[in-house]
């Protein structure tokens, strides 16, 4: 077994295999939609200081570099959130789940399509989209549990709720 291990980081050095990373093909067994929320309410509040900065006219020089750190912030939320949804489609929801909720894979498809048209553009129509589409795939990936949800409005700037299970 030695040998093999090291043949192998030999062949690693010559040829760089790349590295995988995953949420985690074991399974864990540990997922939760909370984080995609999470991202959906970064994506709004990023649409909301780009749409303040713009409405000043991005007159100064932090103005400006307020305005790129927050697209890049949003993109950056938008991609995690697809990750995350990805993860739950990939890894945790089974053929039983989509038999129980016939609309989860379009739901998820079109919340895939919903961030990346978040990261293209700054409407906030579109953020407020990605979150109602992220919420309804919690509420799916806790029926899936058998734990009720409560949609709850959310401490955070955005105003907008968050979903919770119910205990």
């Amino acid at each position: 077994m030695a040998f093999l291990k090291y043949v192998v980081s030999r062949i690693d050095r010559l040829v760089g295999f790349p590295v995988a990373y995953a949420h985690c093909d074991v399974p864990c067994g540990i997922y939760d939609p909370h984080t995609a929320q999470m991202a959906a309410h970064t994506v709004i509040r990023m649409d909301m200081l780009i749409a303040e900065a713009m409405k000043n006219g991005a007159a100064t020089v932090e103005d400006r570099n307020k305005m790129v750190r927050c697209i890049g912030v949003k993109e950056q939320h938008a991609e995690i959130l697809k990750h995350e949804i990805e993860v739950l489609w990939g890894d945790y929801f089974k053929p039983e789940h989509v038999k129980d909720h016939p609309e989860l894979h379009e739901l998820v498809w079109n919340t895939l399509k919903l961030a990346g048209k978040a990261k293209q553009g700054t409407d906030i129509k579109t953020a407020e989209d990605l979150l109602e589409n992220v919420e309804k795939i919690a509420e799916v990936f806790w029926a899936t549990k058998k734990v009720a949800t409560v949609r709850v409005k959310s401490f955070y700037p955005t105003e907008r709720t968050m979903v919770y299970p119910k205990v």
